[in-house]
């Protein structure tokens, strides 16, 4: 029996994967990849690689067995038709007669466009019968942490989420609580609503970059029109800056401030802070 992991390279995959490797041998676990080149390094540490691709459901057959435990990560190709592709992990996994499906979700909490795709997948889960578990993954501090150069580059902090505050949590914050669950026991047909222990505004966000810089860093809050304009003018798809302008909405509804300490409980240690996430980059 494996621990069967999709997106396996990406950034949070790669976390799952590395912490999967403190806890079990590496041959039982599998990383599911598009390019196996970019996983050439787990492989040389003993990782099963499987190549698969959320478009192309016959590279799922047969690629997990009875009683693999699976971390269904979303995709991120917004347009392509994301639950479909999710589709396809589940009925293989269901086909197979897998003992339990991980899913990483979005915050109950969330009414925003993003959170659209999450609640059908969950749909799609939970109608196949499979044991679950929902990861309902808050917002990351990488979201963030990892789009400094503009920021620095213009002393400001441009969101369009008012006062609103975030409970986020670094992306190893939310891979332990799915190694959790993936190594653990009892967690079938369970949701858990991570976030970070600790909320914060994009104003006091401003004022940490402004401490760890030495610079005056200022927090510009703009419509989310506005904050959308700006986006596809540094280049992202309008569908995509649309999506981040509503999460920022959300947010300034309190949507993501939400804290449960289901993370830190699953991970059995507090959540990384802010301001650590925010050294890490600078140090980058």
């Amino acid at each position: 029996m494996s621990i069967v992991v999709t997106g396996a390279t990406g950034h949070l995959g790669r976390h799952v994967v590395e912490q999967l490797l403190e806890k079990v041998p590496a041959e039982r676990i599998t990383a599911v990849v598009r390019d196996e080149s970019k996983a050439a390094d787990l492989a040389a540490r003993g990782v099963r690689l499987a190549v698969a691709d959320y478009n192309t459901p016959q590279t799922f057959d047969g690629l997990f067995a009875a009683g693999d435990k699976v971390l269904l990560i979303s995709g991120n190709e917004f347009d392509k038709g994301r639950v479909q592709q999710h589709r396809v992990v589940i009925d293989a996994a269901r086909a197979a007669g897998v003992s339990l499906l991980a899913y990483t979700s979005a915050p109950g909490s969330l009414t925003a466009a993003l959170a659209d795709d999450h609640r059908a997948t969950e749909e799609v889960l939970l109608a196949s019968g499979l044991p679950y578990t929902l990861l309902r993954n808050g917002w990351y501090h990488e979201n963030y942490t990892e789009n400094l150069a503009p920021v620095l580059a213009h002393d400001a902090v441009v969101q369009a989420a008012g006062e609103g505050r975030i409970a986020s949590a670094s992306r190893a914050d939310y891979a332990a609580a799915a190694v959790a669950v993936l190594t653990g026991e009892g967690h079938e047909n369970k949701t858990y609503e991570l976030s970070g222990d600790e909320a914060w505004s994009f104003a006091e966000y401003a004022a940490e970059l402004s401490r760890q810089t030495g610079k005056e860093i200022v927090y510009n809050p703009v419509s989310p029109e506005a904050f959308a304009g700006i986006l596809t003018g540094a280049g992202l798809p309008e569908v995509f800056a649309g999506i981040l302008a509503g999460v920022d909405a959300s947010i300034e509804k309190g949507e993501l401030a939400v804290t449960t300490g289901d993370l830190s409980r699953l991970a059995g240690r507090p959540t990384t802070p802010i301001a650590e996430s925010v050294a890490a980059a600078l140090k980058g």
